[in-house]
């Protein structure tokens, strides 16, 4: 944090002394003035096509996680424009796009059936100042501590979590549930309720997605290869176009067969601040209250956005440099806008993101064609869209959430190194049963003990061999860096094998390149326990830094030290 704000204080004194230095702090920060000067017009189809492809594929996931998040449909096409307006301003990343996601969804689900919607616009706009300040401090390096399997084990349980809420309005069973568990439980308690029209509807739209998914399409091929492409990346709006003229039409003639989404807001939302105090159920909630109830999910929200969407920008940033600083005030500022046209957190998503690489876009000004389709589907379609199956978006979210399944990083963690596929189960396992925010801290906190044990217990290799005097001595190998919560056990072991040895001990110190006070001083008390055997202790291949340490703590070393140092030039 502290180098974050000396980094802040440099680059303001430097813009206040050059010019181009402040010119290209504004690029940094506004990247809209470092491309758009150079943009050429041969961009905007490619732009304007990509643009139009992700609005397809965004409205109908943005509805599908809204009402996984328990709102009203709308709320997910509010929480897709604003933010691909926002991005083209402050992202450095042309292929990205920021809106709802599955994720973020599930994470402020109990927030909204408990207290409302409003909770999930205030989340949103907290969790921008976050991630924002977050950026300008950087303190991205925090992210660090997270590691793979941790991550992969949140995002499948998220991932399972998800897709078992959708498994009732697959099967036209009416009601919510609460987690998996009470997912399985509701299924089984209802298979009497189980409708045949949405379950076979909802099978189809699986099947369709599937094939749709698989169809060998090229965005540059032949005739036929374009258009398969063209229907891979419009599948979920096909799905959800069919379900609506199949259910509207069986709706005209008076059958309404299907479960449908129902109705939705009529009108755009409108530009305020977000909600510092709510009524929900005839009970006020002020701001302090409403923060109190969110809890450490205004932490945990912003941790699982920024590693999502970090993620998916180097994922496709293709060789390029990113600016992971850039990227987090860019996240942070499209949740804090958002928040004023009554969004849900958002963040980058993988699948719109790839839609978007996929369709060739140039710039980030792909966004504009996003977010005003976007906003014409908010302002004129909301009858229509009343209309849509719930089955159609169930199947449109279990597909996504399938594919979100990553088998192959879960065999890459077992067969690479066991421990690493271990951290993967004991972050997966409390994600799915006691909760996300739970279960990641659980996770983090494995992981860091695994950190720390390996920290306490380093390699170290021994030796028995002769010296160039043909005596016998010990001769230990510390294989890597040696800290703090190894020197005890480190000592420990040294005096209990010279025990057995009973001749003297040479540390070669070649891998240390660093050590801290601790470590030099149970070097003194070694020293010292094998004077009084009768032995000595040799030490070698010290470099500068350990040189110092230890003259410093234990001076009577010094001598000794020297003599090796002279020996081994």
């Amino acid at each position: 944090m502290f180098n974050g704000i000396r980094d802040i204080l440099s680059d303001t004194a430097i813009m206040l002394k050059d010019k181009h230095a402040c010119q290209g702090y504004i690029k940094r920060r506004l990247p809209i003035f470092a491309w758009l000067p150079k943009y050429k017009l041969a961009w905007l189809v490619q732009d304007a096509l990509a643009g139009l492809t992700v609005g397809l594929t965004a409205i109908p996931q943005g509805i599908a996680y809204a009402i996984v998040a328990g709102l009203s449909p709308e709320y997910g096409l509010y929480s897709a424009f604003m933010a691909s307006f926002v991005y083209i301003i402050f992202g450095s990343c042309e292929n990205i796009t920021i809106g709802p996601t599955a994720i973020m969804a599930t994470m402020v689900q109990s927030l909204v059936l408990n207290y409302g919607p409003d909770m999930a616009i205030l989340l949103a706009f907290l969790k921008g100042c976050i991630i924002m300040l977050s950026g300008l401090f950087h303190l991205g390096f925090l992210l660090d501590f997270i590691s793979l399997p941790v991550i992969t084990g949140f995002t499948s349980a998220a991932a399972i979590s998800i897709a078992s809420s959708q498994f009732k309005p697959l099967l036209g069973i009416p009601g919510r549930t609460e987690s998996f568990l009470d997912s399985i439980e509701q299924v089984f308690s209802n298979l009497k309720a189980i409708r045949y029209q949405d379950t076979i509807l909802g099978i189809c739209t699986i099947i369709v997605l599937v094939i749709f998914k698989n169809l060998p399409g090229k965005r540059n091929g032949t005739w036929s290869q374009k258009s398969f492409w063209g229907l891979t990346l419009a599948r979920n709006a096909i799905v959800v176009v069919t379900g609506t003229i199949i259910a509207y039409i069986c709706s005209s003639t008076g059958n309404e067969i299907f479960n449908l989404t129902g109705s939705m807001g009529k009108t755009l939302p409108p530009f305020k601040p977000p909600p510092f105090s709510t009524i929900f159920k005839s009970k006020t909630y002020d701001f302090v209250e409403m923060t109190k109830i969110m809890g450490l999910t205004i932490i945990s929200i912003s941790v699982v956005s920024t590693i999502e969407h970090i993620a998916i920008a180097k994922a496709f940033a293709k060789g390029k440099s990113l600016d992971a600083t850039q990227e987090m005030f860019a996240l942070g500022i499209c949740n804090i806008l958002g928040s004023f046209v009554s969004s849900m957190p958002v963040t980058g998503s993988f699948t719109r993101t790839a839609v978007n690489h996929a369709s060739g876009v140039k710039t980030p000004f792909g966004g504009l064609f996003t977010g005003c389709l976007v906003l014409l589907a908010a302002g004129f379609l909301t009858r229509t869209f009343r209309f849509i199956p719930k089955a159609t978006l169930a199947g449109v979210i279990l597909c996504a959430m399938y594919y979100m399944l990553d088998f192959g990083t879960y065999m890459l963690l077992w067969r690479a190194k066991k421990i690493d596929f271990v951290i993967m189960i004991l972050t997966f396992l409390p994600c799915l049963f006691l909760g996300l925010e739970l279960g990641i801290a659980i996770g983090v906190v494995c992981n860091l003990a695994t950190l720390l044990y390996f920290s306490a217990r380093p390699s170290v290799e021994t030796k028995i061999e002769q010296n160039d005097d043909h005596r016998i001595i010990t001769h230990i190998i510390p294989e890597e860096a040696v800290a703090f919560p190894a020197a005890e056990h480190l000592r420990a072991n040294i005096m209990k094998l010279s025990e057995t040895t009973h001749c003297n001990v040479v540390l070669d110190c070649r891998n240390l390149k660093r050590i801290d006070v601790t470590v030099a001083k149970n070097i003194k008390l070694l020293a010292n326990d094998l004077s009084l055997r009768g032995q000595e202790i040799i030490y070698v291949n010290c470099c500068k830094n350990v040189e110092d340490i230890l003259k410093t703590v234990a001076p009577e070393l010094q001598n000794e030290f020297h003599e090796i140092v002279i020996a081994n030039s």
